[in-house]
């Protein structure tokens, strides 16, 4: 028989004749190391409660400015299309980040550093966002604070699926994105309620409110980085300086390519959350006020993230008992119906707060199951020693995807109409869902 393995320096396939005692002694030397590396004792172990405990951080500091960077937006007079392009472009920065940062990292063997370096970067955007007077600052720091969550996410998930068994990886990344959302619950709901506290002091202009909350997000993104340097241990991971971008993308495998096509087409109807944040503000602003809409736009999107908060745990433990891929087709579905319903919302002119709050409910049960499950469909069609190059082609996909969602969404709402913005996201979200069931049964 032939047997198929990797060469130490060059990870390239060579074809080797052998017995089976041959092939019995490889595959019990083979295997020890993965399994030392991907399943230790315990799912629920320092490394995954320390990236948590990082995420939540992380997330508390950045989420803070999504869900007030519409009405900050709306104070200094930008539009909804700018919005749009400022979320697309940070988004398309993240995702090619994620691809060098998967390269670079299984290059060189410095996963660790570079989550460091990626947390270090969300406090520095935030501190410029804060300081905008005008949209150029605000794509500035934007893209700053999303390199840098570029930089991170690849590799952080790469570390926690090594620690932890391929039997247990829904429930773990289910964790972990629960930890990650209750950041981003506990940092909106804070920023949302210094809002309004700010309101009542003497400030310059309308902006003085959001640029203190902007400020003081900057302390728990610090904090992230310092929570991840104690408590995360990165797995071994040699480095492989013979390693070949192009052709590591081309070895991987076809299946997974296929799964990336379908997050793709999802992807660019997939729109930033910061939209529907806005829509929430636009809808209520003639009735609350632009104050008062932007806060309340906020409390449904800390909704939605507690939605998430609630149901990712529990997501991954159903993933590892019926399957990953079938249930992140279920959450896909969910995705569309979200830009359904947003749709129905402009149509109507929908400004009843409970039925905007249902919209942020299906949206959180959507983002619950995508963000868990994701990361674990792609580990299980992909080689291990391609873990985090595939979890950065993964990343751009995604990111680039995305950027072509906002950027249209924001820019068909303002040149026509929302309706035909979301409209349109709904139609490529459903064709993605559709892809992603062929791939199913292939």
């Amino acid at each position: 028989m032939y047997l198929l393995m990797l060469t130490e320096r060059t990870h390239q396939p060579v074809c080797l004749r052998g017995t089976p005692e041959m092939t019995e002694k490889y595959e019990a030397a083979r295997t020890p190391t993965a399994t030392t590396a991907a399943a230790p004792k315990g799912w629920l172990n320092r490394t995954v409660a320390g990236a948590g405990i990082t995420s939540a951080l992380g997330d508390f500091c950045y989420e803070t400015t999504t869900v007030i960077l519409p009405g900050f937006l709306a104070v200094l007079g930008i539009p909804a299309a700018v919005l749009g392009l400022i979320e697309g472009i940070a988004d398309s920065v993240a995702a090619f980040t994620k691809m060098v940062s998967g390269y670079v990292a299984d290059k060189l063997g410095h996963r660790k550093l570079l989550v460091l370096i990626g947390y270090g970067l969300t406090p520095v955007g935030q501190a410029l966002i804060a300081l905008a007077v005008g949209w150029p600052l605000l794509l500035l720091g934007r893209i700053v604070s999303w390199f840098g969550k570029g930089l991170r996410g690849p590799l952080r998930d790469a570390i926690v699926i090594q620690a932890v068994s391929p039997e247990t990886r829904g429930r773990a990344f289910g964790f972990h994105r629960a930890a990650d959302t209750v950041g981003a619950v506990i940092g909106p709901l804070l920023g949302v309620a210094l809002l309004g506290w700010a309101q009542g002091l003497q400030w310059d202009g309308a902006a003085g409110p959001f640029r203190l909350v902007l400020w003081l997000s900057v302390i728990p993104g610090t904090l992230a980085v310092l929570a991840f340097l104690t408590l995360v241990k990165d797995p071994e991971h040699s480095p492989n300086p013979a390693l070949k971008f192009f052709s590591s993308l081309r070895g991987l495998p076809i299946r997974f390519k296929r799964y990336l096509g379908a997050v793709g087409i999802f992807g660019i109807g997939d729109f930033s959350h910061s939209l529907l944040i806005l829509a929430a503000t636009t809808l209520l602003t003639p009735s609350l006020g632009v104050i008062q809409a932007a806060q309340v736009a906020g409390l449904l999107y800390v909704w939605r993230n507690v939605v998430q908060v609630v149901v990712s745990y529990p997501v991954g433990v159903f993933a590892d008992r019926v399957g990953h891929l079938p249930v992140l087709i279920a959450g896909y579905v969910l995705g569309a119906l979200t830009a359904v319903l947003t749709a129905l919302a402009f149509w109507h002119g929908v400004d009843n707060i409970p039925l905007l709050a249902g919209i942020f409910f299906v949206a959180g049960l959507y983002v619950a199951v995508q963000e868990a499950l994701e990361s674990t469909v792609t580990a299980e069609m992909v080689q291990p020693d391609t873990l985090t190059i595939s979890y950065g082609a993964l990343g751009t996909v995604n990111g680039a995807a995305k950027f072509v969602s906002s950027a249209t969404v924001g820019v068909v709402w303002t040149a026509v109409s929302p309706v035909l913005g979301f409209g349109l996201a709904a139609l490529l979200m459903a064709f993605g869902t559709l892809t992603l069931l062929r791939l199913k049964g292939y």
